[in-house]
């Protein structure tokens, strides 16, 4: 089967056709920030910080979404894109309230953890403070908006994976909000089949199961990608 070879960090590698930067730098032992994607899912591009640089492209590129072709070059790992990345991280704890000492995810947040990973030590932007809701009308889970970040993760699980696109996104720019069955209650949402996929998905502490307190809570993400496997090969069992 044919390939693309390309460079990637000064290295010749190869890639099937195809395969998005992302896929192959993972295939190569190189790993990409990323926060909105998802093995199982599919790839959007919205949290941007799998930002890469491309020669010959003046915009840095996102890995997830963009393909690899013949002969280009890749650089997964510089200064510029380090400064764009703590940027990113640093306008998502300013646009939400995120307070992670009493988050249930403390400790198991991707958010948390690619602030760390990234050197992010403070935040130059002030903080917005949103007023926002916390939905604890479903009998097993609840959503705080305050530790959302709009990856749409919860929006593609639902629909790609379970089929029931209980979740949705409402609203623009800062006053976006994923929603469920046209922004009714969580609870009342009559397509939601509490199968749990959605807090499984979620990144951050914004999707919890009730009961859970500060650092409890664990996600089980692999999950995902089993099912999304097994589906696509019809494997049923582990």
């Amino acid at each position: 089967m044919a390939v693309n070879t390309f460079t990637l960090n000064g290295e010749l590698v190869s890639a099937s056709p195809g395969a998005t930067v992302l896929e192959a730098a993972r295939e190569n032992g190189v790993e990409i920030p990323t926060l909105c994607e998802l093995e199982g899912l599919s790839n959007i591009g919205a949290c941007r910080l799998c930002l890469v640089e491309i020669a010959g492209s003046p915009r840095l590129q996102p890995a997830c979404v963009t393909a690899t072709t013949e002969g280009m070059e890749v650089r997964t790992d510089s200064e510029r894109l380090r400064q764009y990345r703590r940027m990113i991280l640093e306008l998502l704890f300013a646009e939400r309230n995120h307070v992670c000492p009493v988050c249930v995810a403390n400790g198991h947040c991707e958010l948390q953890s690619r602030a760390i990973d990234n050197g992010m030590e403070f935040v130059r932007f002030p903080y917005q403070h949103p007023d926002l809701p916390v939905d604890i009308t479903h009998a097993r889970f609840g959503i705080d908006h305050n530790r959302c970040i709009l990856c749409t993760r919860c929006v593609r699980v639902c629909d790609e994976i379970e089929g029931a696109h209980t979740w949705d996104v409402a609203g623009r720019g800062t006053g976006s909000r994923v929603i469920t069955d046209l922004n009714q209650p969580w609870g009342d949402a009559t397509t939601c089949t509490t199968c749990g996929k959605c807090v499984e998905a979620c990144p951050t502490g914004a999707i919890f199961r009730k009961g859970s307190s500060a650092g409890e809570m664990e996600h089980q993400r692999d999950r995902i990608r089993f099912i999304a496997d097994a589906r696509s090969k019809r494997e049923w069992t582990p």
